[in-house]
């Protein structure tokens, strides 16, 4: 067992940052470490963090891609003084190493642990790399990434494929016999999205009668509004602002349709097949690399924001169910996507930085 040491988790501002590094931080935390988040008090990171109980310390920063200028403005004007704030903060954690999800909140902290010489250690869930880790790509002492395609951002050697953490429970779902009902998750994340609500509201008259049953996490801003409508139509199935147990929603699902941002890789875990629906305002155009690469291996049928409609989801939903062994392939496609251990092996790489 590696000694005792201290690691800092940089990234934040979205369950897609936070997330995955909590994943990390547990396993660190569990090997004997002690592991200090730094991040921004309007970020999720705020709330996730300390009630995972870790410490958590704040910088001020705002985003620098594709915000506008006023905003760019703003951010730039921060940047030195959150350089010098992640400085001194990274100096009191005294870290053997820096793991970063990037996002804006990660820029001046792995600026300051570099200007600091201490390694970092990135994880790149996305097709396409952010703007932190893209533009810092040549200093970064090791990515994890989550697509063969991503390595190409990297200098030779620095990338390694290894999926994005996610938890055990959608490993742990087995196959699931079709059976007369199919089961369609539909949800646009905990924030819910428009377009997917406004295609299943529109889906609700058109579906043949006893062949779906929806289960619909619509987000909390559309719920009411929604709910008393889904009702009032008679829809089969069953809507929610928000699914608590997730892994057990994904279990009971046939297919699932949503954004393609970090839901890919719990898609991949539980080997379901999907309808992906990019968000068109995600940087980089993410979103859209992630789905186009599921589409590309079989695992998912890729439809644009601008494209779905209430008739398109159950147009694609039919296309699905009537080709014979289809929803199977795809299952499978899916789950040869998935990366299991991705949290054991960042902590690895991170202790390979401990001198002993």
């Amino acid at each position: 067992m590696k000694r005792s040491s201290s690691f800092v988790m940089a990234g934040g501002g979205t369950g897609g940052h936070v997330i995955p590094a909590l994943a990390v931080a547990k396993e660190l935390r569990a090997r004997g470490h002690s592991v200090r988040f730094i991040g921004t008090r309007r970020g999720i990171e705020a709330k996730l963090a300390p009630a995972a109980g870790f410490p958590i310390d704040w910088i001020e920063i705002g985003g620098l891609n594709r915000v506008g200028f006023a905003q760019t403005l703003k951010s730039l004007a921060e940047l030195p003084l959150s350089i010098f704030e992640a400085s001194k903060l990274i100096d009191r954690a005294k870290p053997v190493a820096v793991f970063s999800m990037g996002g804006y909140v990660a820029g001046p902290v792995l600026l300051a642990a570099l200007w600091k010489h201490l390694p970092v250690v990135a994880m790149e869930p996305n097709a396409v790399p952010g703007f932190t880790h893209r533009r810092l790509a040549r200093y970064l002492a090791k990515v994890l990434v989550s697509f063969e395609e991503t390595v190409r951002y990297f200098p030779p050697g620095r990338a390694e494929v290894t999926g994005r953490p996610v938890r055990d429970e959608f490993f742990a779902i087995g196959p699931k016999p079709l059976g007369e009902v199919l089961t369609v998750l539909i949800t646009g994340g905990s924030q819910g999205s428009r377009t997917l609500n406004r295609a299943a509201e529109e889906s609700w008259p058109l579906w043949k009668k006893g062949t779906v049953r929806l289960i619909h996490q619509t987000g909390e801003r559309d719920y009411q509004d929604l709910a008393a409508k889904f009702h009032a139509a008679g829809a089969a199935g069953e809507i929610s602002p928000f699914l608590e147990d997730m892994p057990k929603v994904f279990e009971d699902a046939d297919v699932i349709v949503s954004r393609s941002g970090g839901t890919v890789s719990e898609i991949a875990a539980a080997g379901k097949p999907s309808i992906l629906v990019p968000f068109p305002g995600a940087a980089d155009q993410h979103q859209l690399r992630n789905a186009e690469a599921f589409e590309k291996a079989g695992a998912a049928r890729l439809v644009l924001d601008s494209q779905m409609t209430g008739a398109r989801l159950v147009e694609e939903v039919a296309r699905l169910r009537s080709e014979a062994g289809l929803l199977e392939r795809m299952s499978q496609a899916a789950r040869a996507l998935a990366r299991p251990g991705a949290a054991k092996r960042a902590a690895d790489v991170l202790e390979g930085f401990i001198s002993d």
